[in-house]
């Protein structure tokens, strides 16, 4: 009987551990999933308000269908990532809501460049920097305090900040109570991260080991230590993009309950 007792107890005490250990985890995913959903949420609604200005500033161009198609995709894009953030659930599924933003940058990158009758910009990963520079434009080489120096894709204006010794424009993220460069964020923005740049990793356009060693600060190790360095063209660019999107008119966007952002009609 006692035996019983004893075997009982110990059920009951491994039993609330469990339950415990199971809440805790819980606890952390809720915090992970609040942290980086606060930054998407940010790049969701800059996007928005630039595709507000973007639409003020078409008003005075003629569109002809490939530029129609891609301001489309971009809208597309942006409704979305709208729709992703609000139905994510666990922070893995802010992996789609960035990607959707990827997207609709390179598509609004093409508006621009059909409208100032240049070239369509090459499908190139978005400024390391800070993503909602749109498509790097060139690579620079470039090192963190007391990192070593490697060869990034970052935007123009940001490629001309560091020619001219300043600090690059860079998205900062909360760790705690500061802010750091969101590469410095740590595992919570890995989602963020995969959403912009996996793409990327996956076709060779941009090293697979970075978005899990940038996360622990082994990016910035020496090459040998972090598994081996970015090296010359490691950031090469990709063929120039085509035509996004699909015909179709133009439609409201708004992002959650807080007012919509409309977009009238053509």
């Amino acid at each position: 009987m006692e035996l019983l007792v004893v075997v009982g107890a110990v059920i009951v005490v491994l039993a609330v551990l469990y339950h415990r250990a199971q809440q805790r985890e819980l606890g952390a995913a809720d915090d992970a999933l609040a942290k980086v959903a606060r930054v998407a949420e940010e790049d969701v609604t800059r996007f928005g308000e630039e595709l507000q200005q973007l639409h003020i500033e078409t008003l005075t161009t003629t569109l002809d269908t490939p530029m129609r198609q891609d301001y489309q995709q971009a809208l597309d894009c942006y409704e979305n990532a709208k729709q992703l953030l609000q139905g994510a659930q666990v922070p893995d599924d802010i992996t789609g809501v960035t990607r959707a933003l990827e997207d609709g940058r390179y598509a609004m990158a093409c508006v621009l460049a059909r409208q100032d009758g240049e070239p369509l910009p090459q499908r190139r990963p978005p400024c390391f920097f800070n993503a909602a520079h749109g498509p790097a434009q060139t690579d620079v080489s470039w090192s963190p305090p007391g990192g070593v120096a490697r060869d990034v894709p970052v935007c123009l204006a940001d490629a001309e900040r560091l020619a001219h010794g300043a600090e690059p424009a860079t998205r900062l993220v909360r760790d705690g109570n500061r802010m750091v460069p969101w590469y410095d964020g740590g595992p919570a923005y890995q989602p963020y991260a995969n959403g912009y740049y996996g793409a990327y990793a996956l076709n060779g356009l941009f090293p697979a080991f970075v978005l899990g060693a940038m996360m622990s600060g082994a990016f910035f190790d020496t090459g040998a230590a972090a598994g081996g360095g970015l090296g010359d063209g490691d950031f090469a660019g990709g063929d120039a993009g085509g035509d996004a999107g699909g015909d179709g008119g133009f439609g409201d966007g708004g992002f959650g309950d807080g007012g919509g952002l409309d977009f009238g009609g053509f």
